[in-house]
């Protein structure tokens, strides 16, 4: 997916995946009660720090904290836009 927001330093730029609509035993959650996704794909990465480049990239699915990053909404879609060291781990 082409992305035409470029990041800054260390930032990437995150599509959150959709919240669960139903639960493991079948249960469906109503709007109001979902949890807010934390695991997304990065569409977008900046040039990371002079000394230490960014080990995440395009594609990848990652973790990330529940309150990370920066909500926007480009063309239509929600993104989040954080920091390299608000992402856990690469999944």
């Amino acid at each position: 997916m082409a992305l035409s927001i470029k990041p800054i330093g260390d930032r990437v730029v995150v599509e959150a995946a959709p919240a669960e609509e139903k639960t493991a035993s079948g249960i469906y959650i109503p709007d109001t009660a979902k949890e807010k996704p934390q695991r997304g794909t990065v569409v977008a990465v900046g040039a990371g720090k002079a000394d230490e480049p960014l080990t995440v990239k395009v594609g990848d699915q990652v973790l990330y904290g529940k309150y990370a990053g920066t909500e926007i909404t480009y063309e239509g879609k929600e993104y989040l836009i954080m920091k390299e060291s608000d992402i856990y781990a690469i999944v």
